[in-house]
């Protein structure tokens, strides 16, 4: 497989960064909603502790992968015969998701600035509470909007796997293209 994109499969390196990205999303989620829901002190800054790392790497992988499709490559022609408002909305949510992941990272640097949660984060104390952090509002706003857009995409790729039959997996990297 190729490390660029051909104009029907997605190269190794865009396939990389898509995979390792998911996972890391719903890591970081998961972490997320564990922490929010615990009430050991300890075990709050262990989960907060992974759930920046995590987020930090989506937001490493964001930003290589917006800079990889300006300058290293180019995203395989969209599958022929498709509607103008299916090729329309999938834009709608891959420039979205980017741009909410970039404002998710924002606002939660922002709460961890504000909150004055780092010297906490590095001694393992009690973390501050970060619902009294203007920017924490915005983080859980937009990942309600990261879900919505994630489910969206997980939608629009099942159809198109299932009842288009245009193989969308396979030009991901999983299966015939």
């Amino acid at each position: 497989m190729s490390l660029t994109s051909t104009p029907t499969r997605y190269g190794a390196v865009a396939i990389a960064i898509h995979w390792t990205s998911a996972i890391a999303i719903v890591a970081t989620f998961g972490l997320g909603l564990m922490a929010a829901g615990t009430t050991d002190p300890a075990t709050e800054v262990t989960l907060v502790r992974g759930h920046i790392v995590l987020g930090s790497l989506v937001l490493v992988l964001t930003l290589l992968r917006i800079g990889w499709w300006i300058w290293g490559d180019r995203r395989p022609a969209l599958v022929a015969g498709q509607p103008p408002m299916q090729e329309f909305a999938a834009k709608v949510v891959h420039y979205g998701t980017y741009t909410v992941i970039l404002l998710m990272a924002s606002s939660g640097i922002m709460t961890v600035i504000l909150s004055g949660a780092i010297p906490a984060l590095i001694a393992g104390t009690a973390l501050p509470d970060f619902s009294k952090v203007v920017p924490r509002l915005a983080h859980g706003i937009m990942s309600k909007l990261l879900l919505a857009l994630l489910a969206a995409h997980i939608a629009a790729a099942l159809y198109h796997q299932f009842i288009r039959r245009d193989r969308p997996l396979g030009r991901m990297g999983l299966g015939p293209a």
